[in-house]
């Protein structure tokens, strides 16, 4: 009895703290997702890596230092964003998370068009903050 107790409260204490992991990068995506849309510079530094690789569907890769110049001079510009069918995947202070994104953008025109993109994000886990290591976009197939 005392084992099937004692299975029963470790059971319930790694689900507690799976849930408590997930929830915790899922702030760090929504957090990350504001500052698409509102850039500013501490945020961007804090919630990315410095060996950020970020991945554009169009085959494009930004360091750090050229994914936050582009937000922040305008050139990559989100007007909204939704996040959909979001999973997140947990491995020690490293996760995964796989996602749809509806965004419209702002061309350098002024136009505003919609994308629809399949995301996949690496997260590390440095002190008590998840941060964006990598990023990779690409189109859904039609």
């Amino acid at each position: 009895m005392k084992n099937s107790l004692m299975i029963l409260v470790l059971f319930l204490l790694s689900f507690t703290v799976a849930y408590a992991q997930n929830k915790t990068v899922e702030e760090a995506v929504n957090t990350l997702t504001k500052l698409l849309i509102d850039p500013d510079e501490a945020g961007l530094k804090d919630i990315t890596m410095p060996q950020l690789s970020y991945g554009h569907s169009s085959g494009a890769v930004q360091n750090q230092d050229q994914f936050m110049a582009a937000l922040l001079d305008g050139s990559s510009d989100f007007v909204n964003i939704n996040i959909s069918e979001q999973q997140v995947i947990p491995s020690g202070k490293t996760a995964l998370v796989r996602h749809l994104m509806d965004a419209n953008v702002m061309g350098a025109d002024g136009q505003v068009s919609s994308i629809k993109l399949h995301i996949l994000t690496v997260w590390q886990k440095k002190g008590s903050h998840w941060r964006l290591l990598a990023r990779q976009a690409v189109r859904p197939p039609q």
